[in-house]
């Protein structure tokens, strides 16, 4: 298992509060956070333990640059609070404003990156296109033709062990009881709105809930009749143990992304690249996808038949309120990492930086990222249910976006005005013929 720094349990067991937020990771933690600032009562509940699965399990990039535009606004709010967070808190979360550096040996890269420059200083962001002259200086141990380079001075990088964690004990300390190891099993309803939510510990009374359960959320939504369209697609990483300094921060190759770790080593993984089995969810939702399948992501997709058929978030199941839910029977999906990507990232990363070849594996790991149609997630309030929001789907992208998703939630759980367009992130897009953007990275 992966090291996750620990949190101790809530002492009390709540029987009511004004919000329930439901799922530890870190767009949970964060909301909770958020609301407890602001002095509501808060209860999370986390099947399992806080950070353990995807948001413990990332690359711990925190980035604004290269973002699909839609999430722009909401990754330069997420960096503030970020830059904002270890103080707050009085932790250290591993946040380090180190920069990201993308480098590439293709100038249709370079170009591409130009035109999304273009559009993101519309947002109020910028970031500099290096010549390959540029990014060599930057980067004088690599190997490796460069067309170019993308360097984000105002980006960073943080400790996944460590940040959701540290959240949700700063928002115990501002009053919210945090459970865990207590699955939700479904949504209490009363007068045609939410009133609270059953967990295997019994009701807890609540106006509004907040269902942020990443891989589990679309199955917690087919159990309430919501049409949540999510696969989840198993992405590979590893950490080595110390090794030379190639780098400060992150940095993106076409073949490889690396994070200076704060223990000495690199958290290695291939971009983009991952596997998705064949299971009941992802069979019905097949149609939303088809234009992610049909792109370049066919060839970075493996697809496979795995035990996800029969346990799991993507199985085919139905409960009661009063059963063992598939929650409580996967406390932590902890799924088996591909030994086909971990060879590929370690001869990517050698062949660019010949100092790091040889370097050891300490650890090797995979979680499940529950990724949507257009890569972008789903921040909305459920028409059909009133009281309830979601904030799921984050395409591998929630780790940087969660202490902004967080404000968020916050400001749509409190009926404030949002500080920009909520528009894309609409829940009701897969349903209502919007034409949604064609992905093009994950």
């Amino acid at each position: 298992m992966l090291r996750i720094d620990e949190v101790i349990n809530s002492e009390a067991f709540p029987d009511r509060c004004d919000v329930v937020v439901i799922g530890g990771g870190i767009v949970g933690v964060s909301t909770a956070y958020e609301l407890a600032r602001r002095g509501v009562s808060v209860a999370l509940v986390e099947k399992g333990i806080i950070g353990g699965e995807q948001s413990g399990r990332n690359w711990g990039w925190v980035r604004q640059q290269n973002r699909d535009l839609y999430e722009l606004p909401l990754a330069m709010q997420s960096l503030k609070r970020w830059n904002e967070l270890s103080e707050e808190l009085g932790e250290d979360i591993g946040f380090r404003r180190s920069g990201i550096l993308y480098g590439t040996e293709q100038q249709a890269d370079v170009a591409r990156w130009e035109a999304w420059l273009a559009r993101a200083r519309e947002v109020g962001f910028n970031s500099e296109i290096l010549t390959a002259r540029e990014l060599e200086a930057r980067i004088p141990s690599a190997k490796a033709r460069w067309a170019g380079g993308l360097w984000s001075v105002t980006d960073g990088r943080a400790e996944p062990s460590k940040a959701a964690p540290a959240i949700a004990r700063g928002a115990q300390k501002l009053g919210a009881r945090v459970i865990q190891n207590c699955a939700a099993r479904g949504l209490d309803m009363s007068g045609g709105r939410v009133s609270g939510v059953w967990t295997e510990r019994g009701r807890i009374a609540a106006n509004t809930v907040v269902l942020a359960g990443g891989a589990w959320s679309a199955l917690f939504c087919q159990r309430h009749g919501i049409d949540l369209p999510a696969i989840n697609v198993m992405g590979t990483a590893l950490r080595t143990a110390e090794a030379p300094g190639v780098i400060d921060g992150c940095f993106s190759a076409p073949n490889f992304a690396l994070r200076r770790r704060l223990d000495g080593g690199y958290t290695i993984a291939v971009p983009g690249y991952g596997r998705v089995e064949l299971a009941p969810q992802n069979l019905r939702h097949s149609v939303k996808f088809r234009t992610m399948f049909r792109s370049k992501l066919k060839k970075k997709l493996k697809i496979r038949v795995g035990s996800s058929f029969f346990h799991g978030p993507e199985a085919s199941a139905a409960w009661n309120d009063g059963d063992v839910t598939p929650f409580e029977k996967t406390r932590i999906l902890d799924p088996r990492p591909d030994t086909e990507w971990l060879a590929r990232a370690v001869q990517n990363v050698a062949r660019v930086f010949p100092d790091l070849a040889g370097m050891r594996i300490a650890h090797a790991w995979a979680g499940a990222i529950d990724t949507t149609p257009d890569l972008v997630p789903v921040i909305s309030k459920v028409e059909t249910k009133p009281g309830l929001v979601i904030a799921s789907g984050f395409s591998g992208h929630g780790f940087g976006l969660g202490p902004g998703a967080g404000m968020l939630v916050s400001q749509l759980v409190m009926d404030d005005a949002p500080q920009f367009e909520l528009r894309p992130y609409r829940l009701e897009r897969f349903s209502d013929g919007t034409v949604l953007n064609s992905p093009d990275m994950m």
